[in-house]
């Protein structure tokens, strides 16, 4: 999705949980820490909205970032009507703690492309971990 976008006002996304799993050989070398996300997106605004894409940048706490960006929502291209919301979990693989944000893109009824961003939180690795 390109970046010219609007935010639309009642278009919200919250992290309503985020669990630290600590996954050993199951997850990439050097990537040992998972942080499992909860979030919803809501629409309060009074205008049909499809998402369509999403975009993570995680900024690590040695300096350097990776940003994931792509298509769907975990698989999904949710439309939601005024006053309905969409909520997923997924997941970060890390080496240490960082800083996530999120932003969800789509159209809205009228095919005007918009935006909501995920105010950014942190992914603290427990002590001893």
């Amino acid at each position: 999705m390109p970046c010219a976008s609007l935010e639309l006002p009642g278009l919200t996304a919250r992290l309503d949980k985020l669990v630290y799993h600590h996954g050993g050989p199951s997850l990439p070398p050097g990537q040992p820490h998972a942080f499992v996300y909860f979030i919803t997106i809501r629409n309060a605004s009074e205008r049909t909205v499809t998402l369509l894409a999403r975009k993570w940048v995680i900024r690590h706490a040695d300096g350097t970032s990776l940003v994931v960006e792509g298509d769907k929502i975990v698989g999904e291209t949710p439309r939601l009507a005024p006053g309905e919301q969409f909520s997923y979990n997924s997941y970060h693989v890390s080496a240490g703690d960082g800083v996530a944000q999120g932003s969800f893109h789509g159209v809205d009824e009228h095919g005007t492309r918009v935006h909501v961003v995920l105010p950014p939180f942190g992914l603290s690795v427990p002590a001893g971990d």
